[in-house]
This record gives structure tokens, sequence and C-alpha cells, in this order.
């Protein structure tokens, strides 16, 4: 990419709400950065969720740094197009230097900074936030015969909603939070089936996402100290939220164990037996999305690209923020955002007024 770049001290390579609470921090700090969005407009990944799909915790639990999320009307878990108003409400009242749409395609190494190459210019920068999350890495596995299945299959990243399958045969496979909120939905609409590769663990109906960021802090410190998080309990996969509780209670989230093979008309599981479906919703979960990093060279063994806290080891200029516990306790979360943003953001001042960090030699 030519022409001259745009330079600051700090580029933070996306919008969803990890590069808010990082945004927020570093305004607050005073520092000089700009965040880079692929979207047309606020809201990140919510804006492209199913609108009924609900956070985990109450608003009041579920906030920003620095700004209260408004209580929706009814039971207080907010839908996505709260979120979505709640992040629009959020860039404008901190005055967030956001410039979208600006995907970026690529970081490079430019002598003492990192280039950071988007659809809106070429940025040069001190230091990067990649917080780019998840989303937009939907991951399917591979099963016998999915390539033959003639029905319809979707990712939960494609789904909007119920109706499309209004009396069609469905089945849902993953034993997660979203799995069980698809299930639910699509259980009011139309016969659905559930494909777990475990029982599904319901929490208790009296926690919530903050019990889950409590446990997920607590593991992560033990790890920190060398500590074995063994005892620390597991109270289970999935957050009741009212639509799942009442998903419950009218006794539809009953699941089968895990297939064997997907046939053309459906799957078979390992004793035989086999069922007919329109179409699969794989509720399996997403990668995170780091394909811009890729000029870097960054991973290692096995992929990973090792950190320690957000930090990149092998480019000390490079943070990675909201990929889940891997870089901060439950990190892909609202919870979890904002609280690991205040430590990022202070790290990143730091290492700015100790001048350039020195990469470590390949």
């Amino acid at each position: 990419m030519t022409g001259t770049p745009h330079l600051a001290d700090v580029v933070v390579i996306g919008a969803g709400q990890a590069g808010l609470g990082v945004g927020y921090h570093l305004r607050r700090a005073g520092a000089d950065f700009v965040i880079l969005d692929a979207q047309e407009a606020p809201g990140g990944a919510w804006r492209h969720v199913w609108p009924s799909l609900r956070l985990f915790t109450l608003a009041r639990h579920s906030s920003l740094p620095g700004r209260m999320m408004p209580t929706p009307p009814g039971d207080g878990y907010p839908d996505a197009p709260h979120v979505v108003s709640y992040f629009t409400d959020y860039e404008r009242r901190y005055r967030l230097p956001i410039v979208r749409p600006a995907a970026v395609r690529a970081v490079r190494r430019a002598d003492d900074r990192l280039a950071v190459e988007s659809a809106a210019g070429l940025w040069h920068a001190r230091i990067v936030v990649s917080a780019t999350g998840t989303w937009w890495r939907p991951y399917v596995p591979y099963y016998p015969g999915i390539r033959d299945f003639r029905g319809e299959q979707l990712h939960t990243a494609g789904y909007r909603g119920p109706e499309p399958f209004r009396g069609r045969r469905m089945l849902v496979v993953g034993g997660g939070n979203s799995a069980a909120q698809i299930l639910a939905d699509l259980s009011r609409v139309t016969e659905v089936a559930w494909a777990t590769s475990r029982p599904p663990r319901l929490m208790p109906d009296e926690l919530d996402g903050r019990a889950v960021f409590a446990l997920t802090a607590r593991r992560h410190r033990a790890v920190l100290a060398g500590r074995d998080p063994g005892d620390i309990p597991d109270l289970g996969d999935i957050i009741a939220v009212p639509p799942v509780r009442e998903a419950r209670d009218r006794g539809v989230l009953k699941a089968e164990p895990m297939f064997t093979r997907i046939t053309p008309d459906g799957v078979t599981w390992s004793d035989g037996s086999a069922a007919a479906f329109d179409a699969i919703v794989w509720g399996t979960g997403f990668r995170p999305a780091l394909h811009h990093l890729a000029p870097l060279r960054l991973r290692g063994p096995g992929g990973v690209i090792a950190t320690a806290g957000t930090r990149v080891l092998a480019e000390p200029r490079l943070h990675l923020h909201g990929y889940g516990d891997w870089t901060g306790p439950a990190s892909d979360t609202l919870i979890g955002a904002g609280h690991n943003a205040r430590h990022l953001a202070a790290e990143i001042v730091t290492q700015l007024r100790s001048g350039p960090p020195r990469r470590r030699p390949a």
C-alpha cells in the first residue's frame, strides 16, 4: 500500500465491546489513538446476531467502562438491538475516534512502528491492539458425510431467527449458550432435536454471567500464580436466561448424544439409529479472527500465538484483546472486555512512556 501513512501512537482494530473498552481508557489517559472498524455502523458483531439473542447477564451488570447500560423493558436481560443501541450511544458519548468502514487487511513491521493496512488507508502505530473478536470465524467440525447432506446447513453466525424454519425438521448441534438459545427459539415454531457431545449442563437459575466471570477470573489468577485451579467449582455450561428457562419448563431441552455420521437426509448414531432433518444449525463456536496478523508470522507450535497477558511475546508492540480466556478472563464477554481493558490500557500507557519495546528474536 502506497501513500503517506497516518500516524498514531496506538491503533485499535475493531470497535466491538473489546475495542470500545480499550478506547475509553485510552481516551481517559490522553493517548493518541484511533479505532479502525470494518463495520458500516456501530454495534460490532451484535449488529449481525439474531435479534432475540440475550446477554447472559442483567443490563446493570453488562456495562462497558464509564457508562451503565440502560435496563431494557421486560425481564432485564438485553437483546441484540438493545446492545447495538448502547454501543452507538457509548461511541457518541465519549467521542471515540473511530474510522469506518476500515476493514484491516494486514499488519506489518515498518521499522520502529507497525504498519496497519486498511480499506480507509495506511496507519503507522507504535502499538497496535487487535480486538477483532471471533464472530467472523465460525467453526464447524468435520463429520463423515457432511458434504452429502441435501438439506440446509448453517452456523450460529448465519442464524437470523426461527420463522424461515417454521414447520421444518431441525437439528441443533452444540452444548453451549448459543445452541441452547437457538433451540429454545426454534422450538416455538417447529420440531427440533438437539445433539451434544455430553449432557447439557444448565447453571442454577439464580446465577448469570457475573458468576461465570468471577470463577473464570479465579481460575486465571490461580494459573498465573502457578496453582492448580482444579478445586474451583464448575457451575455448568449454559446460563439459564429466561427463554432457556421457559424452554426447559416446556420440556424441550432434551439432548441426544452426538451422531457419528451425516447422511443425505439426516444423521445416524453409533447404535445404528437414524433421524431425518431438513436443516442443521451448527452451534459449535468460533475461532479468533486474526488473518490480518499473518504477515507478522507469529504463530508457534500448534498455530498458537504466544502471549504474556495481552502482549504478544514475539512482537511486544502488538496486543490481543477480546479473544476469550486466552487474552484475559472472559475477555470475549461484555463484563470481561471492560474489566481487562483497564489493565491493557495501563500497560500501553507504560509502554508509550518507556519508548519502543524490543521485539524478541525469532
